[in-house]
């Protein structure tokens, strides 16, 4: 399931719904709460991660460094 998808957006709100309803019965410093929350900080992470920017490659950085570069060079068809 995409981070982006509304899916993934329904379930991340209702793991959050849910470790308010947890620590709101079993108290804010429980184990239970702490568990809760991290369920949605994990959930929040991934999509983080997921919208990070992928590492470029050593040749894309070597292109982007060396634009007149003979390897730099884009053939068209």
């Amino acid at each position: 399931m995409s981070v982006d998808s509304q899916q993934f957006q329904d379930e991340l709100e209702k793991a959050r719904a849910q470790a308010r309803s947890v620590c709101a019965e079993k108290g804010e410093g429980s184990p239970e709460c702490a568990a809760a929350w991290d369920a949605v900080e994990e959930m929040q992470a991934e999509v983080s991660h997921q919208h990070q920017a992928p590492k470029k490659s050593n040749f894309d950085q070597y292109v982007e460094d060396n634009p007149d570069a003979p390897e730099a060079r884009i053939y068209e068809d």
